[in-house]
């Protein structure tokens, strides 16, 4: 008994760090704005999501939160938090909702690896279907400017990059270490798309002179920086204080940098 009790123990001990994000936790409780979980519905389909709405007086342009691979995260609100912060409404939607045990969304997986096979296996389609209901439901706030940008992390990003292909009225799309969509897909692109990378993460970054060339080609504005010495999720790694200051360093930098691209690009929506 006592040697099933300490297996259980160290289970939760190593599973803490990947599900817990305390750090982010406190972000969230500490923060002075409006966030709220929100239901959209569309068919038979509800698409849980969390909003987060600045403080300001006059209307504001839609942010979407694309999340990690990981599913919905504390990480993830607080990338909509902190664009709250800046003037921006953020939406991120938990596009496992619904597929999880007993029905839930990401909170409903037993551990980070099951949530992570769920999100690979979403059907593309249902996740576009997804992402435009809640761009529809963006266009209806009533405090929204009408103005309405993506972006998203790892599989997000490349989520991301594809729902450019799939909305033509996205005012810009912001990728951050994803991989680009088809070349056939490049032609129905309309917003502009920015793309944030880490510069050891050469899974995604060989694709980029190709995408850079594909889509000069369909005549589409694409521009891509790289982040010298960061790591894959540098955005999120970036601000885990649970991380090595030393070997962090980079990713903070690198987040800090491309926080402040993002925030210049966003006013040009």
């Amino acid at each position: 008994m006592k040697r099933t009790l300490l297996f259980a123990t160290l289970v939760l001990v190593l599973l803490a760090p990947a599900f817990a994000q305390d750090w982010a936790k406190g972000i969230l409780e500490k923060s002075p704005r409006h966030g709220e979980w929100i239901d959209i519905k569309y068919g038979d389909r509800t698409v849980h999501s969390f909003v987060v709405y600045p403080e300001r007086k006059d209307k504001a342009p839609v942010v979407i939160v694309i999340h990690e691979i990981f599913g919905m995260t504390d990480w993830v609100r607080t990338v909509a938090d902190q664009l709250a912060a800046n003037g921006y409404i953020a939406i991120a939607p938990d596009l496992v909702s619904g597929f999880g045990p007993k029905g839930g969304g990401s909170e409903a997986f037993p551990s980070i690896d099951d949530a992570r096979g769920a999100v690979g296996k979403l059907n593309a389609d249902i996740v576009t279907a997804d992402l435009n209901a809640v761009a529809d439901y963006a266009k209806k706030i009533k405090s929204a400017n009408g103005k309405i940008a993506v972006t998203g992390y790892c599989w997000g990003g490349g989520q991301t990059f594809r729902f450019a292909t799939n909305r033509a009225d996205l005012s810009a799309a912001f990728v951050f270490y994803g991989p680009a969509p088809t070349t056939a897909d490049m032609a129905r692109i309309k917003a502009p798309i920015y793309g944030f990378y880490a510069g050891n993460d050469n899974r995604i970054n060989a694709s980029i002179p190709d995408a850079t060339k594909d889509m000069k080609a369909a005549g589409k504005s694409y521009d891509p920086v790289i982040y010298d010495g960061a790591g894959h999720g540098f955005m999120r790694m970036g601000m885990d204080p649970t991380q090595d200051a030393t070997k962090n360093a980079a990713n903070v930098k690198a987040r800090e940098d491309a926080w402040k691209r993002w925030l210049e690009l966003l006013k040009k929506m």
